[in-house]
């Protein structure tokens, strides 16, 4: 039997079953076609952080995030290159706390940028502050060794 991996739209939010073998090469969403890799990160909203959250089987990495913060600005495209290399082993998403207060409540964010690693809606790592892509991506792998 193949191996499925449950991957939500970036789009649509819909819930797709793609065989793990074909992550690599994208897949479409079955609902509106789009593709459910497209090498950037999503802009998560508290309506659909749920879906993508505890919902898929790639792992989450939310940067969480507000337009008047200056190392916000600076990590901003640190996070769209770390999505074309990472995808489709992680997927990327951005939560602006300014926008959905609560969402950084609930996860208690006290300092941003703050980066937050999500697998199937539970927390397996974090880290605050401006990095660069290097370093992001050291700790993206240190941290998915966890799982």
């Amino acid at each position: 039997m193949t191996d499925i991996v449950h991957v939500p739209c970036p789009h649509c939010s819909t819930l797709n079953r793609v065989p793990r073998e074909k992550l690599s090469s994208g897949g479409k969403c079955g609902r509106c076609g789009s593709r459910l890799f497209e090498g950037k990160p999503l802009h998560l909203t508290a309506a659909t952080f749920d879906r993508h959250a505890a919902s898929g089987d790639v792992p989450l990495l939310v940067d969480f995030w507000a337009a008047w913060c200056g190392p916000c600005r600076t990590m901003a495209p640190v996070i769209e290159q770390a999505a074309a290399r990472l995808e489709p082993r992680l997927r990327l998403a951005k939560v602006d706390t300014e926008a959905d207060p609560e969402l950084a409540q609930r996860f208690a964010i006290r300092s941003i940028p703050s980066l937050v690693l999500i697998h199937k809606g539970r927390e397996i790592a974090r880290t605050a502050g401006a990095m660069p892509l290097p370093a992001l991506l050291r700790w993206t792998d240190h941290a998915l060794g966890q799982l």
